[in-house]
């Protein structure tokens, strides 16, 4: 059975350029690392490797230069690393990622049984927690998202127990296989790469798949696909912060100015 992580190439900073015409990110001269939340997304395809003898793949779409994050995917100990990359895919919204990803995971289909789909809960870059659930929905797979510990799995009956992450309060779900997983930090640590196994990534095969294998309609994926656009980028406005009291030498008097200050703008109920 085939456990696939989904990952995905992220800018390190955040003096990231815009395209003024497009709205798209400008990835030259820009470092890049893997999405934080995919890492323990490839940590715990990892574990379940170790545990259960699962086949893994890490698969990601974006420019050529993705290889070098499908190498880091390499050296933790994912044994193919697959790049989508194809002009046609670039500029993608949410919708066309979704697509050319789950026509990916369909044909890794055709030669293996895909049983786990890992993604992170979102992207640090987009933060729409939208394409787990897309690549869900096209696959008619069980999803389950801000998974963060996996309770149980019987592979002889397909099922799978999970823990989600709500707000106060976990919630306990068992669900069929196949299944795309979203999930959160809390689910592991992601190990760190061995010096030779690092070594070894450098010669791994990454292979690469364009349009022309997953034989996708250009006018339903990249920029051509994405129904959604970004019309405008900006810095919201903040107001300048404010010191007041002295909160060393006289708390309670500070307390009190804060108060005032709170209730004069209907902050506070009293």
């Amino acid at each position: 059975m085939l456990v696939i992580s989904c990952i995905k190439q992220v800018p390190d900073t955040t003096q990231v350029k815009i395209d003024p015409v497009t709205n798209t990110l400008v990835r030259e001269g820009i470092p890049f690392i893997v999405n934080p939340y995919d890492t323990h997304a490839l940590e715990e395809s990892l574990c379940l490797k170790d545990k259960y003898s699962l086949r893994t793949v890490a698969l990601s779409m974006g420019p050529p230069n993705t290889e070098v994050t499908l190498r880091k995917a390499r050296a933790l100990g994912i044994d193919e690393a697959i790049l989508l990359s194809d002009r046609a895919f670039g500029g993608a919204d949410t919708l066309a990622t979704s697509r050319v990803l789950a026509a990916a995971i369909e044909r890794l289909g055709t030669r293996e049984e895909v049983g786990i789909v890992f993604c992170g809960k979102q992207t640090i870059d987009g933060d729409t927690a939208q394409v787990g659930p897309g690549i869900a929905t096209r696959l008619g797979f069980t999803q389950l998202t801000l998974v963060d510990r996996i309770e149980h799995i019987d592979f002889l009956k397909k099922r799978i127990r999970v823990r989600r992450k709500l707000e106060g309060r976990h919630e306990i779900v068992e669900a069929p296989l196949p299944v795309v997983i979203t999930v959160v930090r809390e689910l592991n640590r992601p190990r760190y790469p061995t010096v030779p196994m690092r070594l070894a990534a450098e010669e791994a095969d990454i292979t690469v798949w364009d349009n022309t294998v997953l034989k996708l309609d250009v006018e339903t994926v990249g920029l051509k696909g994405s129904p959604t656009w970004v019309s405008k980028i900006f810095s919201p406005e903040r107001d300048q912060g404010e010191i007041i009291g002295d909160g060393v030498n006289d708390p309670e008097g500070t307390a009190g100015i804060l108060i005032e200050k709170l209730l004069s703008k209907d902050l506070l109920a009293v």
